[in-house]
């Protein structure tokens, strides 16, 4: 059995970062992307076609006229990362060439062969992205049958099919690699664009290491870039510990880790829109809106608001918002104001009853539509309230804890998730679909566990 050889060097020149914003390993199964490149360009059998052509500066082939490539076979491409190298690569495939030989008559040469180039993945110094970049292809013959005559003298046939191979076969399948990857860099284009998220702002992944080549995976850093739509960068929280895979990975398999620190930056450029003005008297499940509601939790209200009187609710988030992870529980944490008014008389201003300061958490569900990372959230738990100012005297702001936690879960949760339906993008590279990720959140991080279907 052939042992096929193959041979890619994979190397990318970027800048050095000690703390990733996040992290990409690209296993087989992905790489294996340059088998669907090849079927899906055509590019052997457009070379075929170009074979017969008469192309600039080429030297006619002695004893062979007419010379055309027909049959190819459909390639068989090969791939193994080697630790601190990167990736052999060997394309497998078969054609016959045809034409009029020597002799006079037509002739076949039926070939299987290999094609072995060494390809480096290196970063444009123009636009920071990856580009593939091949080196030293060889092609070698694995077989070769002819339809010349079997009177010939061996030693002629052979020398006439070396000399006639060795010419043919380089200046054909080379160039078929360096097409390949032009198709494939093409893929590669939208890795640093701006993406929007929402009509806040923007994130781009820039790369900023190069990869380390182990035996199963090639390993990416990013420094993400968010900024807000003024173009005023957000600066990454400091992430206190090394981002790191955990264990346990299928051989080959590809992940995604994204850091809980990148998605609290991200959210951000959300935080605006986390505030809330709720007019509504009637609200999901809850009690009517009114002063007389909440004198049942403070009687204090009673007094200043003898007659029953509509609320209105006003959310403030003053810290940007923030998320952590544990492994199996993702929380967002919101600091904030939550301040009730009443509406004195028609036409007047409502006036604030009091002003309240909160912390509560939300239980967040990670999911992928289009491309995009979804968060679903419902509340964890209200961590504290505080009394920051009151219209109607001193209270015990504590006997509001269940009419706030009621109030949080059918007022605010669902505007939180409605503004969450924004996404939040994810790098853009290799044509990848992220809709058949499987996510996992881990310590500190979510990791999107690539499939390609």
């Amino acid at each position: 059995m052939l042992r096929i050889l193959c041979l890619a060097l994979c190397s990318l020149l970027t800048h050095a970062r000690a703390d990733p914003g996040a992290l990409l390993r690209l296993g087989m199964d992905i790489m294996n992307q340059v088998q669907s490149a090849m079927d899906e360009s055509h590019i052997l059998e457009k070379m075929a076609a170009e074979a017969g052509k008469k192309q600039p500066g080429m030297k006619p082939i002695k004893g062979i006229t007419n010379l055309k490539v027909k049959d190819v076979q459909l390639p068989v491409i090969t791939l193994n990362f080697v630790p601190g190298v990167g990736i052999f690569q060997c394309v497998s495939t078969g054609m016959t060439i045809t034409g009029k030989s020597f002799m006079g008559g037509n002739m076949e040469i039926i070939v299987a062969l290999n094609i072995t180039a060494t390809n480096q993945l290196l970063r444009d110094e123009e636009t920071g992205l990856p580009v593939f970049k091949s080196e030293g292809c060889e092609v070698i013959l694995v077989s070769v049958k002819t339809n010349l005559p079997s009177n010939m003298l061996p030693k002629v046939v052979n020398k006439f099919l070396d000399s006639t191979l060795h010419k043919v076969l380089p200046g054909l399948m080379c160039p078929a690699i360096d097409a390949v990857l032009v198709y494939v860099n093409r893929k590669w284009t939208n890795l640093s664009d701006p993406m929007p998220v929402g009509q806040m702002g923007t994130i781009k992944y820039v790369l900023t290491s190069t990869p380390a080549t182990t035996a199963s995976y090639i390993q990416l850093d990013f420094s993400p870039v968010v900024q807000q739509q003024n173009g005023k960068p957000i600066k990454l929280a400091d992430a206190g510990e090394a981002l790191v895979f955990p264990k346990g990975h299928a051989e080959g398999s590809s992940q995604l880790l994204l850091p809980d620190t990148l998605l609290s930056t991200e959210l951000a450029l959300l935080q605006k829109s986390f505030h809330v003005n709720v007019q509504d008297t009637m609200i999901g499940e809850l009690p009517p809106q009114t002063t007389e509601t909440l004198a049942g939790f403070i009687p204090e209200v009673s007094v200043a608001y003898p007659k029953s009187t509509p609320l209105t609710t006003q959310i403030k988030i003053k810290k940007p918002p923030k998320v952590t992870m544990k492994t199996g529980k993702s929380l967002l944490h919101f600091h904030g104001t939550l301040e009730m008014f009443a509406a004195w008389q028609r036409g007047k201003a409502p006036m604030s009853v009091f002003l309240l300061e909160v912390h509560f958490n939300l239980k967040v569900q990670y999911s992928v539509r289009e491309n995009r990372l979804q968060m679903a959230t419902s509340l964890d738990r209200l961590l504290s309230l505080s009394r920051k100012s009151s219209s109607i005297g001193n209270f015990n702001e504590k006997e509001l804890t269940g009419f706030i936690t009621d109030y949080l879960e059918e007022a605010y949760i669902p505007v939180v998730n409605d503004v969450l339906q924004v996404g939040l993008p994810l790098p853009d590279f290799l044509a990848m679909n992220y809709n058949l990720a499987e996510l996992d959140v881990v310590e500190n991080a979510l990791m999107l566990d690539l499939k390609l279907g």
